[in-house]
């Protein structure tokens, strides 16, 4: 088993960025919104396949860590995930080394279930592409091309919609490969529409909530992050979905 399948098997895929944002928000024991900043951290731990478990055992050890700090003993607290980036990779390479000398996998003989139903992803698939349009719409006087991008990726929503219809088995995977396509299309197309003072400010706004942490990171994790922290806030500048179905819950 590959791919989306054997990730699923692991822990509830679409449910990673939930569970996440939750344990943290209990570790530091105020329920605040995550910052674009860490939204872009859990993108960068979910797109290298890092497990759930080694997630929040590595935000268990940096908090952990902190308290031992003198932060900690001045007062201040744990505000970003960014802290707890060399604590869950570590964590996640301890996984992959137990996992590699535990032997072979037992294979489960009962099929896993749909993690939810075509319902669900039919309304979901409905409603982004109607979003899409609603987008394209607006910008369609001042962004010609991306109003034209928009809704053709629209279009290629309601075509996904039609695999939902058949009555073999559905093939997530395909649907999720699908739907990374279509949103690294449009990201090309948001990164080139978007003017010179709106990316301005976009990266203005990275640097300054990157500062404290880039000597923590390497240049690999640093390059990731600021991809997904600019796709992310390129996403809400256009009132753009984001497509895949992690965003589903």
């Amino acid at each position: 088993m590959t791919g989306l399948a054997a990730f699923m098997e692991t822990f509830n895929y679409f449910n990673y960025f939930t569970e996440i944002e939750e344990y943290f928000w209990r570790k530091r024991g105020a329920h605040l919104l995550v910052s674009p900043l860490d939204w872009a951290i859990v993108e960068t731990w979910q797109k290298a396949g890092v497990p759930l478990e080694a997630v929040l055992k590595g935000i268990d050890r940096a908090f952990e860590s902190w308290s031992r700090s003198r932060r900690a003993a001045g007062g201040r607290q744990l505000k970003s995930l960014a802290y707890c980036v060399d604590a869950v990779l570590d964590a996640a390479e301890e996984a992959s080394e137990a996992a590699a000398g535990a032997g072979p996998e037992i294979r489960r003989t009962q099929p896993a279930a749909e993690p939810f139903s075509r319902e669900e992803l039919n309304k979901y698939l409905e409603r982004n592409a109607a979003r899409l349009r609603a987008a394209a719409e607006k910008r369609r006087a001042t962004h010609a091309a991306l109003a034209t991008r928009l809704n053709e990726t629209a279009k290629r929503l309601d075509d996904a919609r039609t695999l939902l219809e058949s009555p073999s088995a559905l093939d997530l995977e395909d649907l999720e490969r699908r739907l990374t396509v279509l949103e690294e299309k449009l990201t090309a197309s948001l990164s080139a529409d978007a003017d010179e003072e709106a990316m301005l400010a976009i990266r203005r706004e990275m640097d300054r909530s990157l500062a404290p942490y880039r000597r923590k990171m390497s240049a690999d994790q640093l390059a990731q992050l600021e991809r997904q922290y600019i796709q992310k806030r390129l996403y809400e500048l256009f009132e753009v979905p984001r497509l895949s179905l992690f965003y589903l819950a």
